[in-house]
């Protein structure tokens, strides 16, 4: 069965509000293994909305719409929906009259008349309860599609997919099936170049799926499979796995959920080591990523930040001639500014960097950046052209930082 999604509001294509509802929507169609090929938003007018609904029953199973179920004059896709199923506008007496109730007890005073727009509905639709607000929400046949509308509040969205939605749409399916998915991430190659290494797998397999995603110098490799249960999907997915891991090497760094920074305090947490970092272009981005993962106190022990080259010397002992001769922006000094975080932080590992972020150059072109571990087993550096845009050199940078100490703990940069 193919699902679509429809997202009704201007505030949406705004900008004011994150589509949430479509992703959460998204979300629960892969759990049951529903096919999900398209999500639109249509802001809130008439025309453009009946039109977006009229090409989705042309080419979905089922629609969902969220949002523009309300009282005011701009809430429209009850109209929308009419005008796209060529059907009538139908009234419900016993809904008006549990409006009219519902405001005498909630409210204490009469309903405005306008908030009888929610007792309207196209005609030979059903009407699906609505415990956390007044808008009702639809369900549809229209020719051999289903279609659902419900209130764009998620508070109030979500426990009626939950209750009505998913639970219709997987019986009409034939029972629940299965999406899976599994995350290979990596590091260290270009997207592109992971592409060119897999490119073969992604031409050749329809079940599972391959499929490539970049992220703040990250390089994320989805397989997807669809089967009856997940243990059949597991035996689609894990021959599939083992071959690009082998092809990828060690690249990959983590298959999952685990994050580099979850990964680099297990692997702290297992050689009993207290990890630190000394940082000057990111300006304790490091330090944050590490400190967001819950737990992170039992390695992490702290952080200096010496943005300027004579708190460089002051704080971690980096030697001012070091700075003087090679510059502040150089693997030498990023190596003195770990050994001196070890000793200073009582810490056994420590990832230093130092860099130009810009706009203006550094001491060294846009994007330079140094980035040194220290562990007990040895000290290594490396410099990295990171993008000439700030934000993204800072970002990239500090993926680069938490991925050296991860080769440092294993034993691969060495």
């Amino acid at each position: 069965m193919k699902v679509e999604v429809i997202a009704v509001g201007t505030e949406l294509l705004l900008g004011q509000i994150v589509n949430g509802n479509a992703a959460e929507i998204g979300r629960r169609l892969a759990e049951v293994g529903l096919d999900h090929y398209h999500q639109v938003v249509v802001g809130d007018n008439l025309g453009r909305a009946a039109a977006a609904i009229s090409q989705a029953l042309g080419r979905a199973d089922a629609v969902i719409i969220t949002g523009g179920l309300g009282p005011t004059q701009d809430d429209i896709t009850r109209e929308a929906i009419c005008a796209a199923a060529g059907v009538e506008m139908a009234f419900s007496e016993d809904f008006a009259e549990h409006l009219r109730d519902w405001w005498a007890r909630r409210r204490g005073r009469d309903m405005p008349a306008n908030n009888l727009r929610q007792a309207e509905y196209p005609q030979g639709a059903v009407l699906l309860a609505n415990p956390r607000g007044t808008a009702p929400g639809l369900r549809l046949a229209v020719g051999r599609v289903w279609l659902f509308a419900l209130p764009g509040v998620p508070q109030e969205m979500l426990p009626m997919l939950e209750e009505d939605v998913i639970p219709f749409l997987v019986k009409e399916a034939g029972g629940p099936g299965v999406l899976a998915s599994r995350l290979i991430r990596c590091w260290g190659e270009s997207e592109s170049g992971i592409a060119e290494r897999l490119g073969d797998l992604f031409e050749s397999s329809a079940n599972p799926t391959v499929a490539f995603l970049a992220s703040a110098g990250e390089i994320k490799v989805r397989l997807t499979a669809r089967a009856g249960t997940r243990q059949e999907a597991a035996a689609l997915l894990d021959p599939l796995e083992a071959e690009v891991r082998r092809r990828l090497g060690r690249a990959v760094f983590a298959v999952g959920e685990e994050t580099i920074e979850q990964l680099v305090l297990r692997l702290c947490r297992e050689r009993g080591w207290k990890l630190g970092t000394a940082e000057s272009a990111t300006g304790g981005m490091v330090a944050q990523r590490i400190t967001s993962v819950p737990g992170a106190s039992e390695v992490f022990v702290g952080s200096v930040v010496a943005y300027n080259p004579a708190l460089k010397t002051a704080l971690l002992g980096v030697p001012a001639e070091v700075i003087e001769e090679e510059g502040v922006v150089s693997e030498q000094v990023a190596l003195a500014m770990a050994e001196g975080g070890s000793a200073r932080l009582g810490a056994e590992v420590v990832v230093a960097v130092t860099g130009s972020a810009g706009p203006e150059p550094g001491g060294a072109p846009v994007g330079t950046m140094a980035v040194a571990v220290r562990t007990p087993e040895g000290s290594a550096a490396r410099t990295f052209r990171m993008p000439p845009d700030r934000e993204r050199a800072r970002s990239f940078t500090s993926t680069a930082a938490l991925q050296a100490v991860r080769l440092a703990l294993t034993g691969e940069w060495w």
